[in-house]
């Protein structure tokens, strides 16, 4: 799959590789990469239970057990409640630092990125959608919510898309000089922009 037209894979934008690439993967977390590959890179209805164990590298019958229905395990990926507790969980003074150290992290230690994945909610009608959704509710709304001052609503919009242009800059650029650059070196360059963002300076 394409991002606007720049030929981008599904995985490099995700933040995501296969199974091949990250063999410690398993279970729960295999499942879930999978799953968000699959719903992000084809419509709902294309996407089967069977299909993301083969990709996970599990059975069908483990998807079931662990997540119920496809409907579950869709809104499970389209959840960005427990990515949006890490990356808010600062004060507002230390905020955009902390959102650059948390985004990096989580994609090393995950091998994902825990936003990037709406990007290719964007321009769909199907349920696919629901990603844009959630996004907004769960963490671009929430992070309007604890600022303070004038166009928070537009502050918060910002700050989600320098976080989701980090990502993508990582991924591009995969492997480059993101990759060897400590999370603290990321953040020192990164975080007085979002900050101020956050301040409303």
């Amino acid at each position: 799959m394409t991002v606007g037209g720049t030929g981008v894979s599904g995985t490099e934008a995700t933040g995501e590789s296969g199974m091949g690439a990250h063999p410690g993967a398993t279970g729960r977390d295999a499942i879930l990469l999978a799953a968000r590959r699959a719903f992000t890179q084809r419509p709902y209805a294309e996407v089967t239970m069977r299909g993301i164990a083969a990709d996970a590298g599990v059975s069908a019958s483990l998807i079931v057990k662990r997540f119920g229905t496809k409907e579950e395990l869709f809104n499970t990926v389209a959840d960005f409640g427990s990515a949006a507790d890490e990356l808010f969980d600062a004060p507002l003074g230390s905020l955009g630092r902390h959102l650059v150290l948390a985004l990096v992290r989580s994609r090393r230690e995950r091998q994902a990125d825990p936003l990037l994945r709406v990007v290719f909610s964007l321009g769909n009608r199907d349920e696919r959608s629901l990603l844009k959704e959630r996004f907004r509710e769960q963490v671009t709304s929430r992070l309007a919510a604890r600022l303070t001052g004038d166009e928070r609503e537009l502050r918060a919009e910002l700050i989600a898309g320098q976080l989701l242009g980090i990502g993508a800059a990582l991924s591009l650029h995969r492997p480059g000089a993101g990759e060897l650059a400590t999370p603290e070196r990321l953040a020192d360059l990164c975080g007085p922009a979002l900050q101020r963002l956050v301040d409303g300076a």
